[in-house]
């Protein structure tokens, strides 16, 4: 039997009394508000980059800063997520590290039904970092699935020989111009900096080799055009000149011609004017030198017959002699 702490009798073993309930000493409580001091004096400041938004919710409601540098907020109250200005960006068809193919994203069919394994690289920047966060619960996924979409939409708009090796640029302008329209009807806070294919490419490796024997003739035609444009560029210019030659030779002779058929005509008036004076004597004279124009190298003889006697005048002579067979 043992004797409860009242006085009463119980049988059975004796309990233990419980021990009382010491409150924290002044010391405990003073560390524990040094503690929450400190870390509402770091949670009442932050920093914020040049390349940086910050987005500061306070009680639910959302603002925005934009400036670069150590600002003030609100411990415990205000929460701040800061999002990048950058541009950043994901690849479609592959992985970044190994290249490796990824067939779900890149197969794609051609306006001709044909195949072709196209890689993708998309670029995109955000521009209102409330928007980013909390219209939408992805955004960049969003952004993803939307150039899936049209790239898919886009492709199948032209043959295979035009994807891979002309219609690059065209198809990439196509794509960017219907995914920035249609991030602007989402207004989810970003804008499509940048899209642009990595590769193209036929899926088997026969199909790759006849494509690529394609792109070299092209290639090849290519260089012939510009050789020849390049030979007609040397030769023109020769030929223009040999022209030109031509012609200023040709209007050199004309004049000389010309000049020469003036003094003839001038030469032939004054015999004219002198046959008209002198007939006779200019029909002599005019026949005189007529034979020693066509017998330059023969002894002619001229004989008188006014007279009984015969003279013979060589022709060398015949300049000291005048016209009516007298010497001067």
């Amino acid at each position: 039997m043992n004797i409860n702490p009242d006085g009463s009798y119980s049988s059975g073993p004796a309990k233990k009394p419980r021990p009382k309930l010491r409150l924290p000493g002044r010391g405990v409580v003073l560390i524990l508000v040094l503690v929450l001091l400190l870390l509402a004096v770091l949670d009442s400041y932050y920093t914020l980059k040049e390349d940086q938004y910050a987005v500061i919710t306070t009680f639910g409601k959302p603002t925005m800063v934009s400036t670069s540098g150590l600002k003030l907020k609100l411990p415990f109250i205000q929460h701040v997520t800061k999002v990048s200005k950058t541009i950043q960006g994901f690849p479609l068809g592959y992985r970044i590290g190994n290249n490796q193919s990824v067939d779900e994203e890149s197969l794609m069919i051609t306006y001709d039904y044909n195949f072709v394994n196209v890689d993708f690289y998309v670029e995109y920047r955000v521009t209102d970092p409330i928007k980013y966060l909390y219209n939408s619960q992805d955004p960049v996924g969003i952004l993803k699935m939307l150039c899936q979409s049209y790239i898919r939409d886009t492709i199948g708009l032209y043959n295979v020989d035009t994807v891979i090796t002309t219609g690059k640029s065209e198809i990439q302008a196509a794509i960017k111009e219907k995914v920035m329209a249609r991030l602007e009807a989402e207004d989810i806070g970003l804008q499509l900096a940048n899209i642009r294919i990595q590769d193209a490419e036929p899926p088997t490796a026969e199909v790759q080799r006849a494509f690529t024997a394609v792109e070299t003739a092209k290639q090849s035609a290519d260089t012939k055009v510009n050789n020849a444009k390049k030979y007609a560029n040397e030769v023109i210019p020769a030929a223009a000149a040999d022209a030109d030659q031509i012609v200023k030779s040709a209007e050199a002779y004309k004049a000389s011609r010309i000049n020469e058929a003036n003094g003839q005509a001038s030469r032939f008036a004054a015999l004219f004017e002198e046959y008209q004076k002198y007939p006779l004597i200019t029909k002599q004279r005019l026949f005189y030198e007529a034979m020693e124009t066509v017998l330059p190298d023969m002894k002619l003889y001229i004989l008188n017959s006014d007279t009984d006697v015969q003279t013979a005048l060589p022709l060398e002579q015949f300049a000291s002699v005048n016209l009516g067979g007298e010497e001067q």
